[in-house]
């Protein structure tokens, strides 16, 4: 029976074009344990340690190189390897960060976006900044519906989603 990396590299030979060429999960797993015990390695120890590793890993090595080769690669596979030993997996954290918490999406009304979209057509050859100041002057009264209608936010959130909204807007109505 094949191991999935050879099915996988049975598909990826059927198909053109590979731009990104992985080492099977075997070898990266391997080389990250390398990676991982001279981490803190000045850079003559660790191209030392590589040589050393590379020759007591020959076999392992010399598939996964024959491996690639075989797949299109046509770089040094050894130089990739070493690259993706030092640079990547010598870096690559150990401990999972916290996914980041999203802030709240805060919706305006349609009518104001309608307006702003009326606002943008007639003012296309204003500087955007010049072209909010007259929208707000003009849309007042709109502008205070707004404001009551996401009164729960504070009063400075509401002004930056209004003007941050008729900027991207104004950057959409440009470019149609």
């Amino acid at each position: 029976m094949a191991t999935t990396d050879s099915m996988t590299d049975t598909i990826i030979l059927n198909n053109a074009n590979i731009y990104r060429y992985k080492f099977t999960e075997h070898f990266m797993a391997q080389l990250y344990v390398f990676s991982k015990i001279h981490q803190y390695d000045d850079r003559h120890s660790f191209k030392d340690a590589w040589q050393l590793w590379i020759e007591e890993n020959d076999e392992l090595v010399k598939t996964e190189e024959l491996r690639i080769l075989r797949l299109g690669y046509e770089g040094d596979v050894l130089d990739k390897m070493f690259k993706s030993g030092r640079y990547y997996f010598r870096k690559k954290s150990t401990i999972e960060s916290e996914p980041k918490k999203r802030r709240e999406y805060i919706n305006v009304s349609k009518r104001l976006i309608e307006t702003i979209d009326i606002h943008v057509t007639t003012s296309k050859r204003m500087k955007p900044s010049d072209a909010f100041d007259q929208f707000y002057k003009e849309n007042t009264e709109l502008v205070k519906e707004e404001i009551a209608y996401l009164s729960k936010y504070p009063l400075d959130i509401i002004e930056d989603k209004i003007k941050k909204t008729y900027k991207n807007r104004f950057f959409i109505g440009i470019n149609k």
